[in-house]
């Protein structure tokens, strides 16, 4: 069984403005001292009105559920001693007229230095998904053949359409902010490992990035871990939605593996396309078409079928199929996390979008 691991980002939120608060010191050292989390799986963000976790490293996706939910019930519980709330949602729907801090550490000082206005911006939170690989070379493989899928994955996970009080338009806002920073959106083809290398040697060497940390691709090597990193996901409302996008990502990584060894040419995406297909995905969800590994645009409940098609066997392997497939037939009914995010606002303003963003985050 191949190995997985999930890290969230989450804002922390005044019980009655919904605006963002800077006590992530003080709720993380709770949520540390409590008995059911562990050393490093809380951690600190670029900004102190967030907080992310990483679980540990799991094998079955009812370990990533249970992981997910204690952490989550282990924040909240911190989050409201310290009087504000944990959300689970990709982009504050509020902002405060001044700046939230950054964290005081050196790499993030740098980084405000560098670029102030996107660090003020950066109140976006996402769902990072890593996923064993036997070598870096597979690892590589894996990030050619699976990056056609990553506006779908973007699509399907999009949970952030508010900003500044009022809908953007957009589905994933998230991911629009974090696209300007010099080196994001989707990865490019390499020729192999060694290529890999040499291009992000030269993206430091050139100085406009500080280290590899700033690779923001959406899909990259784990340089602390042997993983495949995925990073297209906003963080979900639900624990069981992360649970769902988990496990499609690890079959992706099972089948690309596997057609790797096959032999089997991966599916060829014009990086432009690609970014477009991104943009596209970003803007509106599932609400309306997606565009497909090849290039072409078809429903959004099509393409879905493809990939759960294209992964099922994966997915067999894996014991996983009817969980995923239950979760995805969910989201189909239900629509995305932004489209519930837009319907609480509609129906009770900006209190129920509150109450849904801060209710859903422990379930």
């Amino acid at each position: 069984m191949i190995t997985l691991g999930v890290e969230e980002e989450y804002l922390l939120v005044d019980p009655a403005t919904f605006r963002p608060v800077s006590r992530a010191e003080e709720v993380r050292a709770t949520a540390g001292l409590g008995s059911i989390t562990e050393d490093g799986e809380v951690q600190d963000e670029l900004l102190q009105a967030q907080v992310e976790v990483a679980t540990p490293i799991c094998s079955k996706l009812e370990e990533v559920g249970g992981h997910l939910l204690r952490l989550r019930h282990a924040l909240a519980s911190a989050a409201e001693e310290h009087g504000c709330r944990l959300a689970a949602t990709a982009a504050a729907p509020l902002r405060n007229a001044a700046p939230v801090p950054v964290t005081q550490k050196p790499r993030y000082r740098a980084m405000e230095g560098a670029a102030r206005q996107l660090v003020d911006e950066q109140l976006i939170n996402g769902m990072h998904v890593h996923v064993a690989v036997p070598d870096p070379e597979t690892g590589v493989a894996v990030l050619n053949r699976i990056r056609v899928w990553l506006p779908t994955l973007l699509a399907m996970s999009a949970n952030s359409p508010l900003w500044d009080g009022r809908d953007t338009g957009f589905a994933s806002w998230r991911t629009i902010v974090f696209s300007r920073w010099p080196v994001s959106g989707p990865p490019p083809y390499f020729e192999g490992f060694a290529d890999y290398e040499r291009r992000l040697d030269a993206l430091v060497a050139s100085g406009v990035i500080a280290d590899r940390g700033q690779i923001y691709w959406t899909a990259r090597l784990s340089d602390r871990y042997p993983t495949v990193e995925f990073r297209c996901a906003d963080v979900q409302l639900r624990a069981d939605d992360a649970v769902m996008l988990a496990g499609i990502v690890r079959a992706l990584v099972t089948v690309a593996i596997a057609d790797e060894r096959a032999g089997a040419d991966p599916a060829a995406c014009a990086p432009e396309l690609l970014q477009a297909a991104t943009w596209h995905a970003a803007r509106h969800g599932l609400s309306g078409a997606l565009v497909d590994p090849l290039g072409r645009l078809r429903s959004s409940g099509d393409v879905l079928s493809l990939l759960l098609r294209y992964i099922a066997p994966a997915l067999e392997e894996s014991g996983d199929h009817r969980e995923v497939g239950s979760l995805v037939h969910r989201l189909l009914q239900e629509g995305t996390p932004a489209d519930r995010q837009r319907r609480a606002l509609a129906e009770g303003g900006m209190p129920a979008l509150c109450d849904l963003v801060v209710g859903a985050s422990v379930t």
